[in-house]
């Protein structure tokens, strides 16, 4: 199946977050940034993605993933869902092992489960908030991954092509490294109906404190 063919065949739900990069393919011609358009990521960890991406250039291996502390990134009203990262002694990454249900405890431990119980992770443990740093030649790898995972599972409605599978790919094989870039940034989203009030009383906050314009177009 060529990738024309499957966008005819398959139009009701886009691929995941790997496939809505790679669309962007024709207009993308410099190092660029990725985050969720949903997701409050920080002042300060946009200039470090901004200070990397300023010096990046195609010929140079680098990729970026701008790391979160797992304390900054918890709701208070449920579970929440990290890519736990895990780097080498340069500082590049490994992998992101995926960690579903975490939650802080009453004892004030962070925990998730596991099959056999639970397993406690560190205050300071790393996650992605998927915003990463990525140069041109992302769109190269990304296509020839996602050929073969059209032929595997392009029919399908509910497939996904997502980023830290490109990722996970380029490390194993090599072919790049991929920085970790450790941000104080705190990350903030509405993972729970019942995290909006929190999330728009910070909000006013940095308009209040002049971070953020009142009006982001004006």
């Amino acid at each position: 199946m060529c990738l024309q063919e499957a966008h005819l065949t398959r139009n009701e739900k886009p691929w995941g977050t790997a496939h809505a990069i790679w669309v962007a393919k024709h207009v993308i011609n410099e190092p660029f940034g990725v985050i969720n358009a949903d997701d409050y990521y920080g002042v300060a960890s946009y200039k470090q993605l901004a200070d990397f991406l300023s010096s990046s250039k195609d010929g140079v291996s680098d990729y970026s993933v701008i790391a979160y502390f797992l304390r900054n990134t918890l709701s208070e009203h449920g579970t929440v869902n990290r890519g736990v990262c895990s780097k080498d002694s340069e500082g590049n990454l490994r992998k992101v092992v995926e960690c579903i249900k975490i939650k802080r405890d009453e004892d004030g431990c962070i925990r998730f489960p596991i099959e056999n119980g639970f397993q406690t992770l560190s205050e300071n443990t790393l996650v992605s908030m998927n915003m990463w740093g990525f140069l041109p030649s992302y769109f190269d790898h990304c296509q020839k991954l996602f050929i073969n995972f059209l032929k595997d599972e392009g029919e399908k409605l509910t497939s996904e092509f997502y980023i830290p599978s490109v990722i996970d790919d380029l490390i194993k094989n090599d072919i790049l490294n991929v920085k970790v870039i450790e941000t104080e940034s705190d990350w903030f989203g509405v993972t729970y109906q019942e995290d909006k009030p929190f999330v728009m009383e910070k909000i006013s906050e940095l308009i209040s404190n002049g971070i953020y314009p009142s009006n982001l177009w004006a």
